[in-house]
């Protein structure tokens, strides 16, 4: 049964599960009538949300980056929070669905009544991140969460994206020498606000240390996006559940630092206006492909353009010419 934007923003509020998830539902659908209802239940729920640490987590496929969210998450409820974790998949290029269910990869943290996870397909969405995790994060904050974490893919795409919509940029890194200093992009180490070295155990937990003192001495040579923060390089193991608390020192101790210099404030209206412009484009770029005029001549001008036949930038002008004049 259908029920009311009025009604599910008070159940969400309420900090009932089912509601908080039909709404998510809600706002990743891409029907006409259902992105109407989504705009108006993020109104409603807008004024209630903001309070939450947001966090960002990355690193490469086999960094353990589930399992390291899943030990830290624990820990985090354990000292009274409550956790929203947005894991976005790797997505089917065939059917655009989810590869891996991290419910099944965080089974001991899915069972925890302060925890909510939800995974979502990345889609083709730069960065990793599904285009409506923003809208998840603010439902999630909405019903009372109040420490979200953002799972990204991690597969080489630009981080940017979910460092533009969080407060705390953390990358997982694995232990290894040189050789793989040198394969970390300078432009993922300047998002980085900390960065953990994760399996230092056993075997590893020599070579992790290394890897720390190399990143560290990286890290000297990029201003820190912070002011007044200096990037921390730690180690830490998921499995046995080591360094996890000083990490968690080390993000209260980041939320502070900001919260009191304003930079958070400036950072959080930085990403609003970031996050209007993404609308827009994805807005105009949406529209533009459904256009009649533009949907008439595109296979032409695509078949032009891969023969070799017209130049891509005579298509291109061609069809925006098209689209504009039929509006």
């Amino acid at each position: 049964m259908q029920i009311g934007t009025e009604l599910l923003a008070e159940q969400i509020r309420a900090g009932k599960r089912r509601a908080l998830s039909r709404a998510i539902t809600l706002v990743e659908s891409t029907r006409k009538d259902h992105r109407a209802a989504a705009m108006e239940l993020m109104h409603l729920l807008a004024p209630h949300a903001g309070s939450a640490i947001r966090i960002g987590i990355s690193g490469v496929p086999g960094v353990g980056k589930s399992t390291f969210i899943e030990t830290l998450g624990n820990y985090v409820i354990g000292r009274g929070h409550r956790l929203a974790v947005l894991a976005v998949d790797p997505s089917s290029s065939v059917s655009g669905g989810s590869i891996m269910g991290d419910k099944t990869r965080m089974e001991e943290l899915s069972r925890q009544t302060n925890a909510f996870i939800r995974p979502s397909p990345a889609g083709t969405t730069l960065g990793g991140v599904a285009r409506r995790t923003r809208e998840t994060m603010l439902l999630c904050e909405a019903a009372g969460f109040d420490v979200i974490f953002v799972e990204t893919v991690g597969v080489g795409q630009s981080e940017t994206a979910v460092a533009d919509m969080t407060d705390l940029f953390l990358l997982l890194l694995l232990p290894g020498g040189g050789d793989d200093l040198q394969g970390i992009k300078r432009g993922i180490m300047e998002l980085a606000d900390m960065i953990l070295v994760n399996k230092a155990d056993g075997e590893l937990e020599a070579a992790a240390r290394h890897s720390a003192a190399d990143y560290r001495s990286a890290l000297t040579l990029i201003h820190p996006r912070t002011s007044g923060w200096k990037v921390p390089v730690k180690t830490c193991s998921s499995a046995e559940g080591t360094g996890l608390s000083e990490a968690w020192e080390l993000i209260e101790a980041y939320r502070e630092l900001i919260n009191s210099n304003g930079q958070l404030v400036r950072r959080r209206a930085a990403q609003a206006k970031s996050w209007m412009w993404s609308e827009i484009s994805e807005g105009l770029l949406t529209t533009f492909k459904y256009d009649d005029r533009v949907r008439s001549r595109l296979p032409e001008m695509e078949q032009g353009v891969t023969g070799g036949i017209v130049p891509p930038t005579f298509a291109a002008m061609t069809l925006l010419d098209l689209f504009l004049n039929s509006q």
